[in-house]
């Protein structure tokens, strides 16, 4: 077994490595002076499973792009297997047509990365479940729900009312509740009259005089959980919460957490590691979790044969 990194998520890389003792194959990865990718792996991989971390978040073009480079060459160095560590899916929102004429960019991905040698892709928290339909190998989707629940429950916070942005996010809600035994869940009734806004309609569910966490599992610009956070205010919510998977945090995301952050709108957001957040972006009220036990250990389970489960960082390994 052998894992290597793009350079989408160094820091996560380096964790991952460390928690799996193994460290990273040594590679040169950069760009040529026209702009083109470059990738020359340093030490032999024939014969290895090798895992392969890279994030294909903003620069999303860059970034499947060189996922795709390092796969070429393993597959040209004779590596015995690629597994792809994916923790954030990039073009996962285009998963359907919406209009006549678009594409299913999420397909294009998955194709792209399967004729490139993939033999299983491991992400966090897919926008879309049935994208795992898109790919004829293996898909383990993890889900960062239960070490949100862990977090949340060593706070302490009573009277939790669980709430999601969409519909969409009902599901990933109800799992969240669950385990953290909380009573309820409600749901943001969302109308998006084009791809650049979305308006918070209503609030179907109880929230008033509750404690609510709003997760889900982006945040890109940040306006559909502006609204979301109104909504739930609006609607006499005690104190608000902020969990999400992805921190993408475009612009003009951080103004507007910022201004929830300010106001006292929010009591603080809880994000985790799949993409890096420039310092530049960061916010006073937020706790970043690591995903990097979650992925070792997945990575462990799937070199040894071992089945998968949810997560728990007391959990054991060898179960």
């Amino acid at each position: 077994m052998k894992l290597i990194a793009g350079t989408s998520v160094p820091q996560l890389a380096k964790e991952i490595s460390k928690h799996v003792g193994i460290p990273l194959v040594k590679a040169d990865i950069g760009k040529f002076p026209n702009g083109e990718g470059r990738v020359e792996i340093l030490e032999s991989v024939r014969g290895a499973d090798v895992f392969v971390i890279q994030s294909t978040c903003p620069q999303v073009n860059d970034n499947v792009m060189e996922l795709l480079l390092i796969m070429d060459a393993l597959r040209r160095a004779s590596a015995n297997s690629i597994n792809l560590m994916v923790p954030y899916f990039g073009y996962a929102k285009q998963d359907k047509k919406k209009t006549g004429r678009e594409p299913i960019s999420a397909k294009v991905v998955a194709d792209l990365m399967e004729n490139a040698g993939a033999a299983r892709l491991v992400t966090i928290d897919l926008h879309a479940q049935q994208i795992e339909g898109f790919f004829n190998i293996p898909v383990d989707n993890l889900s960062a729900i239960y070490i949100f629940a862990e977090y949340f429950k060593g706070k302490g916070i009573k009277d939790t009312v669980v709430v999601t942005p969409d519909a969409g996010g009902t599901k990933r809600a109800r799992d969240l509740a669950n385990a953290m035994q909380a009573e309820r869940i409600a749901i943001i009734d969302k109308y998006r009259p084009d791809w650049r806004k979305a308006d918070a309609m209503n609030v179907i569910g109880k929230v008033e005089g509750m404690n609510a966490i709003i997760v889900d599992d982006f945040i890109d610009t940040g306006g559909s959980m502006v609204e979301a956070v109104k909504a739930v205010r609006n609607h006499k919510a005690e104190k608000i919460w902020v969990a999400c998977t992805h921190p993408l945090l475009t612009n003009p995301a951080t103004e507007r957490l910022k201004a929830l952050e300010d106001s006292g709108e929010v009591e603080g957001f809880v994000f985790t590691d799949t993409v890096p957040i420039p310092k530049h972006k960061m916010l006073k009220s937020y706790h970043t979790i690591s995903t990097a036990p979650m992925l070792a250990d997945t990575i462990e389970r799937i070199a040894r044969g071992f089945s998968l489960h949810p997560y728990k960082s007391n959990s054991n390994k060898k179960a």
